[in-house]
């Protein structure tokens, strides 16, 4: 598995260079809210700040995402991901897509 310091949005990653390129790496992951979750952020909606139910679901969506990015990019042979970035959309109401995708790459030192 891809080391995580080897995942950067940057386009070069420091004391490396990018020996070559092995294409678009991505995670993909689609996630609904429960009806319980709907409820109990309804709810914390009345009080104001931050909303945790959905902070969670969030932050879970994007580690599942970037998790599979770094799959797809292992199973191409590389050993970092440069331009790494995330992207989300809603498909329908309380559905979301959360994309993470970046350059997979095979990086020497130097």
């Amino acid at each position: 598995m891809i080391d995580r310091s080897m995942v950067t949005t940057a386009f070069e990653l420091p004391g490396y260079r990018a020996e070559r390129s092995l294409g678009v790496a991505r995670g993909i992951i689609v996630r609904s809210r429960s009806v319980v979750g709907s409820i109990g952020a309804s709810l914390q909606t009345i009080f104001g700040g931050n909303i945790t139910l959905y902070t969670s679901l969030c932050e879970r969506a994007r580690q599942d995402a970037f998790e599979r990015m770094l799959r797809e990019a292992d199973a191409l042979g590389a050993n970092a991901i440069i331009g790494m970035r995330y992207d989300a959309t809603e498909i329908a109401r309380g559905i979301t897509e959360v994309l993470c995708y970046g350059t997979a790459v095979q990086a020497i030192r130097g």
